[in-house]
């Protein structure tokens, strides 16, 4: 591929994969995090940026600073050319059969709440079921209530057994002609459960249902490919897959996306405007009022292109033997237990350990350096299903080692210490 001259060529490597080499990629991963080497296991919330992300911003800024789409100025055929860009690398990156059917969001939420608002107003109604799963983040989740408010529609959800997994069960039992949507997350954030994806979107079809699928956790692990999944909507989110916050995409099949209304008014997204009314633009251009965040699209475009430079089953094996190590060496922990033992995860493992708060674990390992997440992570039905307040979670990145896994234990072993 040739990119242009604010596009760096990525550092990946296709055939086997360093994770040392990878750390050097991403500068703040040489930052000392309170006089300690940072440990950075936060990935589910925001992963780090590589280099080339960072610099394809910095170009953009440098050389080709402009407003997209409006201008014949030279500055700003270049940012169009760049913004543009970065939309055919999107397509490609999920192998979409149509650049436009790539809408640029702010993320994995903003793409839900524009489906709910545009495709569920007009298409699901008094009587319908929308159908959910109890593993969802609460981004595909109040979208949907705040729909079912608003039009007298049910929304069904299907549970999770102990081992974080759905229950298959109901879901042929709820999955019936009434089913209008089935919103379903690919990867859980909190358990890090890789959903059978494919075989759902196969039987939603069966019964006449659209499936949208929040793709923001397994976008930086999986090679994802709407076209084979069949998908009708797929939502991410730049910054989970390395790339700025505040930049995602909206993917939705052509023939829906043209149907949909739009979701915001203003500029960019009409054709012609008057005092008695206004025409819309073709998707994605209805979707996209205002001026877009055009910086977060090229860093996205230049993200892409990072991650397509590394091959995905190299990728895969490398994280999930991290994976594996990570569940070795924690389960081998007096009084710490799992939450979420499926047979089929991503780098995801939360936890609890004997009776300390997962705020005060999250704490003492940060005076170590060491970044994981605690709280309810955004999925509290998934707390209330285990009875839990909160859990300690460790996420893993492409950048992550076994050397990181042996610091977290050891850094567990001090906050046992301290709670002896």
């Amino acid at each position: 591929m040739n990119y242009p001259y604010f596009f760096l060529e990525p550092t990946g490597i296709s055939a086997g994969l360093d994770p040392e080499k990878f750390k050097n990629d991403f500068p703040i991963l040489r930052k000392p995090v309170r006089g300690k080497k940072l440990v950075y296991l936060d990935n589910a919330a925001t992963s780090q940026k590589p280099h080339t992300v960072i610099e394809a911003i910095r170009q953009y800024y440098l050389d080709s600073n402009a407003n997209v789409h409006r201008g014949v100025h030279w500055l700003s055929e270049k940012a169009t050319e760049a913004y543009e860009m970065a939309r055919i690398k999107m397509q490609e990156f999920i192998n979409a059969d149509h650049a436009d059917e790539i809408v640029f969001v702010r993320g994995s939420t903003e793409a839900i709440n524009l489906v709910a608002q545009t495709y569920g107003r007009k298409e699901i109604g008094q009587g319908d079921e929308i159908l959910i799963t109890e593993m969802e983040h609460h981004s595909n989740i109040v979208p949907w209530q705040l729909l079912v408010e608003e039009t007298g529609a049910d929304l069904q959800v299907i549970h999770i057994d102990d081992n974080g997994e759905l229950i298959r069960e109901e879901l042929r039992e709820k999955l019936t002609e009434k089913t209008k949507l089935v919103a379903i997350t690919h990867i859980s954030n909190a358990l890090g459960t890789v959903n059978p994806i494919r075989e759902i979107i196969r039987s939603a079809h069966e019964v006449g249902a659209r499936v949208l699928v929040d793709g923001a956790q397994a976008a930086p692990h999986l090679k994802i490919d709407v076209h084979d999944l069949d998908c009708d909507f797929y939502t991410l989110s730049g910054h989970k897959m390395y790339a700025p916050t505040g930049i995602g995409i909206l993917y939705g099949k052509r023939e829906l996306l043209q149907n949909m209304p739009p979701y915001q008014g203003g500029g960019e997204m009409i054709t012609s405007v008057s005092l008695t009314g206004s025409s819309y633009a073709k998707p994605p251009y209805r979707f996209e009022a205002g001026t877009p965040n055009i910086e977060g699209a090229i860093g996205l475009g230049a993200a892409a292109d990072y991650l397509n430079s590394i091959d995905f089953d190299t990728l895969s094996a490398h994280e999930n033997e991290v994976l594996d190590y990570a569940t070795d060496r924690l389960s081998a922990m007096d009084g710490l237990k799992i939450i979420g033992t499926s047979g089929h995860k991503a780098g995801i493992i939360s936890f609890v350990i004997d009776s300390i708060h997962p705020h005060d674990v999250g704490t003492i390992l940060d005076q170590a350096g060491i970044a994981v997440r605690t709280g309810h992570h955004c999925a509290m039905p998934i707390m209330e299903r285990f009875q839990l307040p909160a859990t300690t979670r460790v996420s893993l990145a492409l950048y992550n080692t076994k050397d990181d896994i042996d610091s977290l234990v050891e850094g567990l072993k001090q906050v046992k210490e301290v709670f002896k």
